[in-house]
């Protein structure tokens, strides 16, 4: 569907009940990305994002009002919304990036969020996506924010690097899971098979639970900072946070793109200094049949001056959604819209 359709479907729809869907609080926007088709969308611009709980949910709320422009609504010069005339955007909670991918790879959907390290994978067919059809069709319209991989280790373990994860108990979260793709990628770098470990496949709450009655000696977490099940651990003083840094993070930096240095900065858990580690984007992905004028109009109304303010009073992570980083870590085709943009603006060649 091109623009032009689109914003034409979107006028048709509004009622004072659509146009609230943006302004009312965040729950009444939890809609389950399995109930999303494309008949469903009433003419609304669609995000996936996460479940209600997690960071990606209220960024995509934040974002939803920075590019909308509900048909009616005063325009950006007189003191209006600078989102894309005529257009209004929804983030819907969804169950996280494997499930957002599925309904943008079969194009149930605009938009939505997913880890960089899964968007390669679904696209070259590649780690949890191995056997599966190959997502082409996916496209990356920009890189959000930062994903922190944690490393976090029982404080009388005796663990202070990845190598001495060897002989521990070590959740690596579910099979299937993102957090555990880039466990394995981080153990293989330091030369440890998987059978070295005594491997619990838990998710963070459960291994936090185990860590408490010292049942549990480390688990990988992939999340944005501060993390509240990490912030508990090191509130308690039952966990730290391991170092992601040497000659074999740096291996891995340069066979996976998607990876990034990050670092958790001194006190954003209590007692733990500043630690050097790897984070994965968060990246805004759409189908390639994404109207390009479309995707043009959406990134230049997501980075106008004048909505800096709407994500300066989001959460802590859509204050870092700058268009400096958004193509930190993309090793996938940028929509056609996308690449016209950054060309503007001189990121691209």
């Amino acid at each position: 569907m091109n623009r032009r359709d689109f914003l034409l479907r979107s006028a048709a729809s509004v009622s004072l009940g659509g146009v609230a869907l943006l302004a009312r609080p965040a729950a009444a926007q939890q809609v389950q990305a399995e109930t999303v088709r494309p008949k469903d969308s009433g003419g609304f611009f669609r995000i996936l994002t996460g479940s209600a709980h997690t960071t990606a949910f209220p960024v995509g709320v934040a974002m939803a009002s920075a590019i909308s422009n509900p048909p009616g609504s005063r325009p950006c010069d007189k003191g209006g919304s600078c989102g894309v005339p005529g257009l209004i955007a929804v983030a819907l909670t969804s169950q996280g990036s494997v499930a957002n991918l599925a309904a943008i790879g079969n194009e149930s959907i605009e938009s939505g969020f997913a880890q960089a390290d899964l968007v390669a994978s679904a696209y070259q067919g590649e780690g949890i996506y191995f056997r599966r059809a190959k997502q082409g069709n996916l496209r990356v319209l920009a890189s959000l924010y930062p994903e922190t991989i944690h490393l976090v280790v029982r404080g009388t373990a005796g663990i202070n690097g990845v190598g001495d994860l060897a002989g521990k108990r070590v959740s690596l979260d579910r099979t299937g899971s993102g957090t555990r793709f880039n466990a394995e990628i981080i153990l293989a770098a330091h030369g440890l098979r998987l059978n070295q470990l005594k491997v619990l496949e838990v998710d963070p709450g459960e291994a936090a639970d185990l860590m408490v009655r010292d049942q549990l000696d480390a688990f990988f977490l992939i999340s944005g900072q501060p993390a509240p099940t990490v912030g508990d651990l090191t509130d308690r003083e039952i966990a730290r946070i391991v170092p992601l840094t040497g000659r074999q993070i740096e291996g891995a930096l340069r066979r996976h793109p998607f990876f990034t240095r990050d670092i958790i900065p001194a006190n954003t858990y209590r007692g733990v200094p500043e630690t050097e580690t790897l984070s994965i984007g968060m990246q805004w992905i759409g189908p390639e049949s994404l109207d390009p004028e479309l995707v043009y109009e959406l990134l230049r109304a997501l980075w106008h001056p004048q909505n800096r303010k709407i994500l300066n009073a989001g959460p802590p992570m859509s204050q870092r959604i700058r268009l400096g980083t958004a193509l930190l870590g993309v090793s996938v085709p940028l929509h056609l819209g996308a690449e016209r943009f950054y060309r503007e603006m001189k990121l691209i060649t």
